[in-house]
């Protein structure tokens, strides 16, 4: 059976960062695939300066198209709107029956996971393998048995960094996956 991660965001824009977590949980666990779900709308987070669906898949795309350990998944486009988690991870598995998936994400998650549909369901049926974030604790769930913590390695970025800076008029070409930097300034990205 395959493994494979699902790491579930905005990418708004992708950025290093994110490729260094997918990376390290391919070549340092057991999974054999990691694919980035480009989320249309968190229903937790706010739609403000979201760049629009297809322009954030084609920059994650674009990200991962030549290494064959990751793809860049636009399931949740074709969803009822806002997305959950519970209906994305159903509709993989009933498209992918000989997967088994697990849920990439950092520790800051697990303070609102219980206010997230079916959130006991998930859990029941779905491991999480977790990079630790400074600052965030596990509370309830540091020794659930569907939790695993890895070490992973981290850098400080964030995508309102990204955008913020871009904005700014500044070189950030080295935050960015290869040719991103470039795509971005020729489309106008975040320049307002």
């Amino acid at each position: 059976m395959k493994k494979v991660g699902l790491f579930f965001g905005s990418f708004n824009p992708v950025h290093t960062g994110h490729l260094a977590i997918a990376e390290y949980m391919v070549e340092y666990t057991d999974l054999n695939q990691l694919w980035f779900i480009v989320s249309p709308q968190n229903p937790l987070k706010g739609k403000k300066s979201l760049l629009a669906d297809h322009h954030r898949w084609a920059l994650v795309n674009l990200a991962v198209e030549n290494d064959a350990r990751f793809r860049a998944i636009d399931i949740e486009f074709k969803m009822p709107r806002p997305s959950y988690t519970i209906d994305t991870l159903t509709r993989l598995s009933e498209k992918y029956p000989d997967y088994e998936f697990v849920l990439i994400s950092g520790t800051d998650i697990f303070g609102s996971l219980h206010k997230w549909k079916n959130h006991e369901q998930i859990l029941k049926n779905y491991s999480f393998y977790v990079y630790a974030r400074p600052n965030y604790e596990m509370g309830i769930y540091k020794d659930h048995p569907r939790i695993k913590i890895f070490d992973a390695p981290q850098m400080e970025i964030s995508s309102s960094f990204i955008r913020k800076s871009i904005k700014e008029k500044k070189q950030i070409q080295y935050y960015l996956p290869p040719g991103l930097y470039d795509y971005i300034k020729e489309m106008h990205f975040y320049e307002k």
